[in-house]
């Protein structure tokens, strides 16, 4: 049944090539059909959550001050702590808690069956010594696979697996420690870390097998908390504060949850709060995050390197967070060579000046991939900084590359925003446009240019407004056209 279009507007804004949205006089009404029903992908989100089971953890308990861990943190107790994880693994696991106290460490590492239970009350504070995380361990850094510092607590291979419990683990990264490598220039036109970073870029590209791929005293910062190749995890009711770079990062596993988790770093460069890359059925819920970069960023793995693994991420179920400083809210990219799938967002609340961007997708040609199946819906927006929903294929690099990336099937239900330089900014390529993007039943109130667009295909509104103008009908672009006067919408 048609229905009238309804006027169009955006800020009188210029930008070349790209396609920008104006009011259109009262002349230029005419007729659309109305949008379909709302898809029926969010079934497979609450399959997913149902999918999800605990880690099996035997009752035993195993306390590290038993071991020899020092609650007044004077002296180290990196080898108490593992003495207690090996005591427990020995009898087929357990809980190894971390009473009330403060305790210096280097680097933890879990094995199948133990859950790492830090009390209320208890600190652990990693050494912001470098030589505290050799020997160098199998990891992947932004998306390519090397030997590098092990990250703070580090899992590989493992099933059955947890962190738990209220207390705190503090990364004791700083402006004078870890950060430096990302921020201090090298006095060659980049920062400390470029040299290795370009290096392992050009290892990845080549070729080198992954075992060859390490630097004597490296300057690529270690994760924070990650799991690699292994399943059926728990992150549940910590703090983390002061991390080197990337927070939470599950590698290649499965039937990953992080409840109630707190992640807070917004000084930190790279620090993101939770990454799943190549790996599936993970939830994320009830956590509140505080970052220097991403809140949640999914990822597949960087270039030749993501496409070698050819592991995507999939399944991922994001929930009742709320989210404070970052980059972006909900995130996928950069980093996405090996694709992302099915990623479904609700009732998060992301509200600060200091949050840049709502729903966030990151590509460009060098990084390839697809995404398909995105859906965020019932998710409140009071202040951001940038952009609403952004999905951008000239990131970075921009259009230099091989690998023409896909974004298709972003479905947007229910969204509530205020502010932002803009409510759409959707650029893709003339070869490949963002295709299938559905708004229903949503608002987007005070942004300075209602939408940005540039090679958009099947842009859908049932009952939206973006700054208290109505929109309804679809919107499709063609190669670099620049509209003064609004598109057609269509069926």
């Amino acid at each position: 049944m048609a229905v009238p279009l309804v006027r169009l507007l955006a800020a009188a804004v210029t930008v070349a090539a790209l396609v920008t949205v104006v009011p259109p006089e009262p002349a230029h009404a005419a007729t659309v059909s109305a949008p379909a029903a709302t898809e029926p992908g969010w079934e497979l989100a609450d399959e997913i959550r149902e999918a999800i089971t605990p880690p099996r953890i035997p009752p035993r308990r195993v306390t590290i001050t038993a071991h020899g861990a020092d609650p007044t943190g004077r002296r180290d107790s990196t080898d108490a702590i593992a003495a207690a994880i090996t005591a427990a693994a020995r009898k087929g696991g357990g809980k190894v808690v971390v009473p009330p106290g403060e305790y210096r460490t280097g680097a933890i590492h879990l094995r199948s069956n133990i859950e790492l239970h830090v009390s209320r009350g208890a600190t652990l504070r990693f050494s912001q010594d470098p030589a505290d995380y050799l020997p160098m361990v199998h990891t992947r850094w932004e998306g390519i696979e090397l030997y590098n510092y092990s990250p703070f607590v580090y899992a590989y291979g493992v099933h059955d697996v947890a962190i738990t419990g209220e207390g705190v683990l503090d990364g004791q990264a700083d402006p004078e420690h870890w950060w430096p490598w990302k921020t201090e220039p090298d006095g060659h036109g980049g920062v400390v870390e470029t040299e290795h970073r370009n290096a392992l870029h050009a290892m990845a590209e080549q070729g080198v097998p992954v075992a060859q791929r390490r630097f004597a005293d490296s300057k690529l910062r270690p994760n924070f908390v990650q799991f690699y190749r292994s399943s059926t995890i728990l992150v549940s009711g910590v703090t983390l504060t002061n991390s080197p770079m990337w927070m939470i990062h599950p590698v290649l596993s499965e039937n990953v949850l992080v409840d109630g988790v707190t992640l807070d770093s917004p000084d930190g460069p790279n620090s993101d709060g939770v990454n799943p890359e190549s790996s599936r059925n993970v939830v994320i819920r009830n956590s509140r995050f505080n970052n220097g970069d991403d809140c949640i960023a999914v990822k597949s793995g960087r270039n030749a390197d993501g496409r070698r693994i050819g592991v995507p991420s999939e399944n991922i179920v994001i929930h009742d967070n709320r989210m404070f400083a970052g980059h972006g809210g909900v995130v996928i990219g950069s980093e996405m060579s090996g694709d992302v799938r099915n990623v479904f967002a609700e009732r998060n609340v992301m509200n600060s000046p200091h949050l840049d961007r709502a729903l966030r997708i990151k590509t460009n040609s060098v990084r390839g991939g697809t995404v398909e199946g995105v859906y965020f819906r019932d998710n409140d927006v009071p202040a951001v900084a940038d952009a609403v929903i952004r999905i951008n294929f000239h990131y970075e690099e921009g259009d230099v590359g091989d690998f023409t990336p896909t974004v298709r099937g972003i479905h947007i239900d229910n969204v509530h925003s205020v502010g932002g330089e803009f409510a759409l900014y959707l650029r893709g390529y003339e070869r490949s446009p963002i295709t299938d993007i559905t708004i229903r039943d949503s608002t987007f109130s005070e942004a300075t240019t209602p939408m940005l667009l540039e090679h958009v295909r099947g842009l859908t509104f049932d009952n939206v407004t973006i700054n208290g103008v109505s929109y309804d009908g679809t919107i499709d672009h063609g190669p670099r056209s620049h509209h003064r006067t609004p598109p057609a919408l269509h069926q």
